[in-house]
């Protein structure tokens, strides 16, 4: 959601400064502006009158401030998202004596990665872990060679991979979103 979010905006913010860039180049360049903007090369783009037309109106203060703070708070909603960490570094295993140890959410993917590697078939594995540290998710992606049913693969990593990872790390599930990826190959000949 928010890389959809980050797009649109980057791309409304990249029109409106290309319009308003473009339309000051042109201006600049001896093109007459419309009227309605300018009324001549040397006009300002707001007079006096202009700036201070609404200045004694009641609603004038509080929309300009409610406006710039939905702005802030939008920004700041963007600013968060965009920082806010996408990785797990940290995953909470119950050891049973009710303290709880903590596993390096980077350490358990790599083992993750490299079981699934080791699989028949697998080219390549890349693993990411998500959540929270007490309920971990992980996004698994697995480039497979030509001759590998799907199925098959998926079944091996989820009863194999991930359900190791699951028992020894002590959780009661560990969620995983797969997507199997076939590796590109030349066209074989028949003869």
């Amino acid at each position: 959601m928010i890389g959809v979010v980050n797009r649109v905006l980057i791309g409304l913010v990249g029109l409106v400064l290309l319009v308003v860039g473009g339309s000051v180049l042109a201006v600049g360049l001896g093109v007459r502006p419309p009227a309605w903007i300018h009324g001549g090369r040397h006009d300002v783009l707001l007079s006096t009158a202009e700036r201070t037309r609404w200045r004694e109106t009641g609603w004038w203060w509080p929309t300009v401030i409610a406006a710039l703070a939905v702005l802030v708070l939008l920004a700041l909603w963007w600013l968060t998202a965009v920082l806010r960490r996408r990785r797990l570094t940290e995953v909470l295993v119950d050891t049973g004596d009710g303290e709880g140890a903590l596993l390096r959410g980077r350490a358990l993917e790599a083992v993750l990665s490299a079981d699934a590697e080791g699989m028949d078939g697998v080219e390549r594995a890349h693993v990411r872990l998500t959540g929270r540290r007490d309920a971990p998710a992980t996004h698994v992606r697995l480039l497979l060679e030509p001759h590998v049913d799907p199925g098959t693969a998926l079944y091996e990593l989820t009863d194999g991979a991930l359900a190791r990872a699951r028992d020894s790390a002590a959780l009661a599930s560990l969620p995983a979103e797969v997507r199997l990826l076939g590796v590109k190959h030349r066209a074989e000949r028949v003869s």
